[in-house]
């Protein structure tokens, strides 16, 4: 499977949409919930807000986009996903918040958590540092990818770490249930 975000127009409305796209052609799409308002994005696009998770070769997967990372209780597990891939847009002078928040995520989540980021400069002169890594649910790296560098790997998730994770320390257990309402 593949999947990326890029800018959807429908109905006269805009979206940044992560596209969730199998070789078999099944596809699924994800809007992303906050939008950036530090660069107005709530002028030009309009806000998800139904939750992406899809189930693929037994894992259940979520996704989201960029600031939707700083939310946890956008992205809290509430024992309906094993992994979330996180795609985004974060600048190097935040990589600091980028690499601290996934791994909080992980951790507070107890899952798997993959954030994918640019590398490079964008046409305003703003370096982005990649910083691209796939966590454990202990929030350990299990990538050995390198900040500003393109590179592709391969990570193979062990479902066994996730379930002794969930079984030797069940924070899950104790967990706040709750509603979003919109």
């Amino acid at each position: 499977m593949v999947c990326g975000s890029l800018i959807i127009e429908e109905s006269g409305k805009y979206y940044n949409r992560l596209i969730w796209m199998t070789p078999g052609g099944v596809h699924a799409h994800y809007d992303k919930r906050h939008l950036f308002r530090m660069a107005d994005e709530q002028n030009y696009y309009h806000a998800g807000d139904k939750k992406l998770i899809i189930l693929y070769k037994g894992w259940r997967l979520a996704t989201f986009i960029c600031y939707d990372l700083r939310f946890p209780v956008w992205l809290r597990n509430q024992r309906d996903y094993d992994c979330a891939i996180v795609i985004a847009n974060w600048p190097e002078k935040r990589s600091f918040a980028w690499k601290q928040l996934l791994t909080a995520r992980a951790i507070e989540n107890q899952t798997f958590y993959i954030g994918v980021n640019r590398v490079g400069k964008d046409g305003n002169a703003i370096s982005y540092t990649g910083d691209t890594v796939a966590l454990d649910p202990f929030g350990k790296k299990i990538s050995k990818t390198k900040a500003g560098v393109e590179q592709v790997e391969t990570i193979t998730l062990d479902f066994d770490t996730l379930e002794n994770a969930r079984h030797v320390f069940p924070v899950g257990n104790d967990a706040d249930t709750f509603t979003i309402k919109f």
